[in-house]
């Protein structure tokens, strides 16, 4: 279903070099909003190590938000010293092309990890690439999100129910 995940982790940092091969993934396409950064914009900790790990082991990083503030997109980018794109209007597969062109990938060898099921998940499932749902790592969200999360959790309520099944 274009609504699941392929894989709900906790957080980014989850996602190891055996996973990835796993799924034959060689680069990630990474939210930032409640995915590397809270509301107040601090990075997740640990993510600038767990980026350069990945990085040192041949696997691509590029971030897409749908953030219209480039500074913040950028700092971000710059922290972790990988590619951006910022207003992405995410889910349109627009976005995701330009980040298949900057990884030069294929799309059935990038994860895209994202903590919104409606932007995320839905925007990697429609450019054919893997899912990968993380939890938020903040509670506090601005108003659209906000408004969103219920939908949200209904959908993850339903996805745990069904491969709590198989």
């Amino acid at each position: 279903m274009k609504l699941y995940p392929k894989l709900y982790l906790n957080n980014v940092k989850e996602i190891n070099i055996s996973t990835l091969k796993k799924y034959n993934l060689k680069g990630l396409i990474l939210d930032i909003d409640n995915t590397l950064i809270d509301y107040n914009k601090n990075l997740l900790e640990g993510a600038e190590k767990w980026a350069e790990n990945l990085k040192q082991q041949g696997i691509k990083l590029c971030i897409l938000s749908n953030s219209n503030h480039k500074n913040k997109v950028e700092n971000v980018a710059n922290k972790l010293n990988i590619p951006y794109i910022y207003f992405a209007q995410k889910p349109l597969k627009k976005g995701f092309n330009k980040a298949k062109e900057i990884l030069k990938l294929e799309p059935n060898e990038i994860g895209v990890v994202g903590d919104q099921i409606l932007t995320d998940v839905v925007g990697a499932n429609k450019s054919n690439m893997f899912p990968i749902l993380v939890k938020p790592i903040d509670e506090k969200d601005i108003f659209i999100t906000k408004i969103k999360r219920p939908i949200e959790q209904i959908i993850i309520n339903k996805y745990l129910k069904q491969i709590s099944k198989n």
